[in-house]
């Protein structure tokens, strides 16, 4: 579930001197016009105009963008509505437990057959995703097909989900970093979990937490900022109080249908009070739009109908509102900012670290330390991260207008990849530089940048690796030093530590401290890929287990048995995938029983028992000092 993320400083009509503006554009009430022929608000529900607005003057694109897997990212189920899950008797497994696809009048429904608590039905309302998997939300019914909702029912996240391209069910809670579970149940509230992520709603909303302070509860807002380094952290300056007060009474107003006294109650409360009723009272009636709407990105855009002189701006724009970065960060160029700007647009939604899961790339505790994630949906913040995100926005890269952008990410795996590089660093544009800088063979995937800068280390919605998006270098102390495996080995799995060290100190002038690897492998003759198959943490155990895969490195055989039964169910799919990789054939093992049964599967595959002093894998477990 989402939190608020309460780092950014409530900032009321203050300047402090560790603050700039990001834009000479501040709110009107702030002090100073808006810069001419752009919106002068666009965050509060009033600025909002909704998609079909568009399309008269953008039909290219919204034709395009109709069609998105982002735009459909959450749809109401209707008998129109694309859903790829057939819906036809369909039987999904989990231990002792047992959901069933149906369909009657025209309707989907799950029955949940649970070992210890009474058959419960759910009529499903809406499908979220549709790219490479699909989840559901549904109401509980009071008993059979067609009668109605429970009294009190809320849309609930249902407990199976839909792979697209394997045709296959599974646990929807495994497709993140959770640990394994005992039962099939329904999970979170939609309306408190995924609402605002996957739908287009008041920006005003998502930002309450970060104007209210640390005091404020946790809810779905969540600004990205807040688990940046200081020195990249932008904020919000309340430039007028009543202004803003003024705005959340117009919300709660919208939300309850009854509009509050603010004028005499200090911010603070006024804040504190639009939390709680966000939290309480915000459905799909409260939404913009269903699903992820132009103005989700481009932001409110009414006055932009309204008068087409007047241009949408990526900038939160607010008549009590200023957008601030550290004094430190230089003052960036036209094109820069509005990279920038573009970069946190992304990253409201595209920052998350799924569930507790405690540690990040870089070896840190994840509460500790503003490391990158390691699973699909964390990319925008990762970038943020990076050394490219003050001059490259994520739209260098991704169209989020494509109805499939697979094509074009194909296309930078290689030369074209790179040449988006050498723009900003053309000491590199010639087959002689790229020799010198990489030590490989410019034409091979060793001379390409993203295959180092941004190597494939993170776990995708298909179970494969997908690229690290914070950009920097494999030969950086951090990811040497913390990080397992060495990026080197996602190339070379076939080499011990000394092998790769060496040659990245002889190649790069480098020197890393062989303690701290000893450390992190147990020797340095070790084979990078086993190690961490057997001391790396989880989500390192995952990547280890393509490599060996990719490898067919049949003396980790043991190594990945090991996995099937690992306490992050997801890692399991890895596992499976480098079995299949190494024999050579599909591998049946039913990954929804208990372990017992699923490692005497992985025994009979391996030829004989794993034994007493098998490799057991990563325990669940939070670092020292994360609750």
């Amino acid at each position: 579930m989402k939190r608020a993320l309460l780092a950014l400083a409530l900032l009321a009509g203050c300047h402090p001197p560790a603050a700039r503006t990001v834009s000479s554009s501040s709110s009107q009430a702030g002090g100073g016009e808006p810069r001419a022929g752009e919106v002068a608000s666009n965050i509060v529900r009033g600025d909002y105009a909704g998609s079909a607005a568009c399309q008269k003057c953008h039909a290219a694109i919204y034709a395009d963008w109709s069609r998105a897997p982002m735009h459909n990212m959450t749809r109401v189920l209707g008998a129109a509505t694309v859903v790829h899950a057939p819906f036809a008797g369909e039987q999904f497994r989990f231990k002792d437990d047992v959901v069933t696809m149906e369909r009657h009048d025209g309707q989907r429904y799950m029955r949940l057959a649970s070992r210890d608590k009474d058959t419960q039905v759910y009529r499903v309302t809406k499908v979220i995703g549709g790219h490479h998997r699909e989840d559901f939300a549904g109401v509980e019914i009071t008993d059979e097909p067609g009668r109605p909702p429970a009294p009190g029912a809320h849309e609930h996240v249902l407990p199976a989900t839909y792979m697209i391209n394997a045709g296959a069910w599974r646990y929807k809670g495994y497709s993140v970093m959770t640990p394994e579970r005992p039962g099939l149940r329904a999970g979170a509230i939609w309306s408190r979990a995924c609402i605002f992520c996957h739908n287009t709603e008041p920006y005003l909303s998502d930002i309450l937490g970060a104007l209210a302070g640390p005091s404020t509860p946790a809810y779905q807002g969540e600004v990205v900022d807040s688990i940046l380094p200081d020195a990249r952290r932008w904020s919000f300056r309340i430039t007028d109080e009543p202004a803003l007060a003024r705005a959340l009474a117009d919300e709660v107003a919208f939300l309850r249908k009854r509009r509050p006294a603010v004028d005499a109650h200090p911010i603070a409360e006024v804040l504190a009070q639009a939390v709680k009723t966000t939290r309480a009272s915000f459905d799909e009636p409260q939404l913009v739009e269903v699903g992820i709407g132009c103005e989700s990105c481009h932001g409110g855009s009414r006055e932009h109908v309204r008068h087409v002189g007047v241009t949408p701006s990526y900038e939160p724009r607010a008549a009590f509102l200023q957008v601030v970065a550290p004094a430190a960060s230089p003052s960036p160029s036209p094109d820069d900012l509005r990279a920038q700007q573009i970069n946190r647009i992304c990253a409201r939604c595209h920052q998350v670290l799924f569930t507790k899961y405690p540690w990040t790339w870089e070896g840190a505790p994840r509460n500790a330390d503003p490391g990158g994630s390691n699973i699909n949906s964390g990319e925008g913040r990762d970038f943020l991260l990076g050394g490219c995100a003050s001059r490259m926005s994520c739209v260098t890269c991704h169209d989020p207008h494509a109805p499939d952008n697979q094509r074009r990410m194909l296309e930078l795996e290689g030369a074209k990849g790179s040449a988006i590089c050498q723009k900003c660093h053309p000491q590199y544009t010639t087959p002689e530089a790229v020799r010198a800088h990489t030590h490989h063979d410019p034409a091979g995937a060793g001379g390409q940048c993203l295959s180092c800068h941004m190597p494939k280390k993170n776990m995708s919605l298909e179970n494969r690796l997908t690229r690290y998006h914070r950009i920097g270098s494999p030969t950086d102390a951090a990811r040497v030093e913390k990080d397992r495996p060495l990026e080197c080995a996602l190339c070379h799995a076939d080499k011990t530590v000394a092998q790769l060290v060496d040659t990245m100190e002889s190649w790069w002038n480098k020197k890393y401290d062989r303690a701290a690897l000893r450390t992190l492998y147990g020797s340095l003759d070790a084979n990078v890929v086993r190690a961490t198959l057997q001391v790396g943490k989880a989500h390192e155990q995952a990547a280890a287990l393509t490599l060996a895969g990719e490898a067919r490195d049949r003396d980790a055989l043991p190594l990945v048995v090991a996995q099937l039964t690992h306490p992050y169910p997801i890692v399991r799919y890895f596992a499976v995938r480098a079995l299949e990789a190494i024999l050579g054939h599909d591998v049946a093992i039913d990954l929804f029983r208990d372990d017992a049964l699923i490692r005497a599967d992985g025994e009979k595959l391996l030829g004989r028992p794993l034994g007493p002093g098998a490799p057991s894998p990563a325990p669940v477990g939070a670092p020292d000092g994360e609750e």
